[in-house]
């Protein structure tokens, strides 16, 4: 019991016990399994994202937009890793990110955090996002965000993410 908890509180203040500046407070609402919307504070940066259905996703006030690059050679990917270390999991990790650099992708980077790297992505400064094993609590809020952005969210089938139906695999353009 003790040691469940430990691995919880680890892995929710990892980054602030080191205080390594990628910490954020995410919150998603939807009423009806329809997301209505998403606010997402980057603390250290003091950045408040937020976004409404219908009504657009702004930082700070100024509007958002998702980037135009479909080329990969010349997108910014980014990824993390994920908490899920089996070996499978490494072995599809690992070999997703050889053929993106196969691919010769403009550059691909881990940021520590798939909340503000979601949040990258729909200001425009990153291209694209993938990562496995996101649950609906990572998601909800830069789903509202990234959409009302002009982004797409789909899982890796193309099906629009829903969210709520417990997908364990998320990829953001």
């Amino acid at each position: 019991q003790k040691s469940a908890y430990r691995k919880r509180i680890n892995k929710y203040t990892l980054f602030y016990l080191h205080r390594f500046p990628t910490v954020a407070v995410s919150i998603g609402f939807a009423v009806n399994q329809e997301l209505e919307f998403g606010v997402i504070y980057h603390c250290t940066e003091e950045r408040l994202y937020t976004g409404r259905r219908g009504q657009g996703a702004y930082c700070n006030g100024k509007r958002l937009q998702v980037s135009k690059v479909t080329d990969i050679s010349k997108a910014l990917i980014l990824t993390e890793i994920g908490p899920k270390r089996d070996p499978e999991t490494l072995k599809l990790f690992l070999s997703n990110m050889e053929r993106l650099l196969r691919a010769q992708a403009h550059g691909i980077r881990v940021i520590g955090s798939s909340t503000l790297a979601l949040c990258h992505l729909a200001s425009g400064a990153a291209d694209a996002y993938y990562q496995f094993g996101l649950h609906c609590w990572d998601l909800a809020a830069a789903t509202v965000i990234i959409r009302e952005a002009g982004g797409v969210v789909i899982d890796t089938s193309g099906k629009q993410n829903t969210l709520l139906g417990g997908s364990s695999i998320g990829v953001m353009f």
